[in-house]
């Protein structure tokens, strides 16, 4: 008992003693100078972390201020909407820029390119070095157009955009003097219209400052005589695309903003603000819906793809040719609006009405029927899924005004009780003579089924 009692104070008198030290220790750190606890109690920093330090002050030196270039208009198309039909947007025979080249599908027309650089050089009213110091100076610029970083230094970057560049305007001057016979290349018919169409693509871009601003450097405008401005060669070679009429002063970016611009109307309408998830004025029904209740549909004289025209019960729309085209030129311009026009999407919303009228190979028929749509794919389940794609994964901002109110009066119209009421009872009647049709057939299949036998 004793010694447990010993043993006891023994362990007391140590707790006592260490929570002495404790508390002598505090107040030592409590009455210490900034300095020495500092010096006592961190330690200074190591090799390593100054290696950190220094790569992270060398990252914010380098790193830009990410603010948008007011020269940026050339963009990837976003992967949202790009895997939906990832070949629209992928050249076939010709890159032209920095996002497709070096792509070996590609690499035989880079051959041809240097041929037309040479032509090009040639050609050109101008020696060869002001050409190359020309594109030296407009190095910065043409980087900037690009919304994605370039990873191409001033060296490589300058000779791409030259043969590129060459390559073009010389195309463009051999189409209009008609002189593409010639050459082993160009003059075979196929590859000319797959050059055509590559040169539309988002992704296959070059400013078209740097076009024409080179052109007018290789052809001065004091002599050059009687030969077309860059903007007049570029409108003849896609004279196809400008059903319009538009003369060659439209403000247009690139080829594929020249494709958007050839399908706007000449005025365009305001936008209202649109919220597809609570706004009551966008279409509801289908053609195949609409026809029911009595909505008939015309084909417009109109020129312009988007002049959708309601009044007296018709809407008109302008017909549109569904061919293998038609797909990859509203996915480039729907692309490009998503990018560039976030608030002046006009081909985004033709796109969302057209994709709202057909649902099926029936509404299809209805619009093929009254020669809206001309089909050149052959089946309509095709011109179903076309659309369907094209207005899947869009983001918008807000609305055509003028089709917000023609939506808006085709549901009020489709919802009218009399309409629905006839409607159900075309319906009804409609399932009414198929089932006599079927029991007469059923019928007369049975009589003759008994004939047979007696006849035996």
């Amino acid at each position: 008992m004793a010694e447990a009692t010993h043993t006891d104070m023994n362990q007391t008198n140590l707790a006592s003693d260490e929570s002495a030290q404790q508390r002598a220790e505090l107040q030592r750190l409590l009455s210490s100078q900034p300095s020495d606890l500092s010096s006592n109690h961190f330690q200074q920093p190591h090799a390593e972390d100054e290696e950190i330090n220094i790569d992270i002050k060398a990252l914010i030196e380098i790193s830009e201020d990410g603010l948008l270039s007011p020269l940026c208009c050339i963009y990837r198309v976003p992967t949202t909407i790009r895997h939906l039909n990832n070949e629209a947007y992928t050249p076939k025979v010709v890159s032209i820029g920095p996002f497709h080249h070096g792509d070996k599908r590609l690499q035989e027309m880079e051959r041809h390119k240097e041929i037309m650089l040479k032509r090009f050089a040639q050609r050109a009213m101008t020696d060869l070095d002001s050409l190359v110091n020309f594109t030296k100076q407009s190095e910065s610029k043409v980087r900037a157009s690009y919304f994605e970083r370039i990873n191409y230094d001033k060296k490589d970057l300058v000779k791409l955009i030259l043969v590129d560049s060459a390559f073009i305007i010389q195309l463009f001057i051999m189409t209009f003097e008609g002189r593409m016979i010639p050459d082993a290349k160009l003059s075979q018919s196929w590859l000319d219209n797959a050059i055509s169409k590559d040169l539309l693509l988002l992704e296959n871009q070059l400013p078209l400052f740097f076009l024409d601003e080179l052109y007018n450097i290789a052809f001065p405008h004091n002599g050059r005589g009687h030969r077309p401005s860059f903007l007049q060669l570029t409108y003849s070679y896609f004279d196809y695309l400008n059903m319009q009429m538009f003369e060659p002063h439209l403000e247009i970016k690139h080829f594929t903003d020249l494709l958007r611009s050839c399908h706007l109307p000449r005025s365009l309408t305001r936008r209202s603000m649109f919220l597809p998830e609570v706004h009551n004025d966008i279409l509801l029904y289908s053609a195949k819906q609409l026809e029911e209740v009595g909505l008939r549909f015309r084909s417009s004289s109109s020129k312009c793809l988007l002049d959708l025209k309601y009044s007296n019960n018709v809407l008109e729309v302008p017909r549109i040719r569904v061919d293998d085209d038609t797909a990859m030129i509203f996915h480039n311009m729907i692309a490009f609006e998503q990018c560039h026009y976030p608030h002046k999407h006009y081909i985004c919303d033709y796109a969302l009405i057209l994709d709202c009228l057909i649902n099926s190979h029936e509404d299809v028929n209805i619009l093929i029927r009254e020669r809206i749509i001309h089909n050149y794919l052959g089946d309509p389940s095709d011109i179903v899924r076309i659309f369907d794609r094209l207005s899947t994964n869009l983001t918008l901002s807000n609305f055509n005004t003028e089709y917000s109110d023609i939506c808006g009066r085709l549901n009020h119209f489709a919802r009218d009780p009399g309409r629905q009421m006839k409607r159900a009872l075309k319906r009804q009647l409609l399932l009414s003579i198929t089932g006599f049709v079927l029991n007469m057939l059923t019928l007369i299949q049975a009589i003759f089924s008994i004939l047979q036998v007696v006849w035996r």
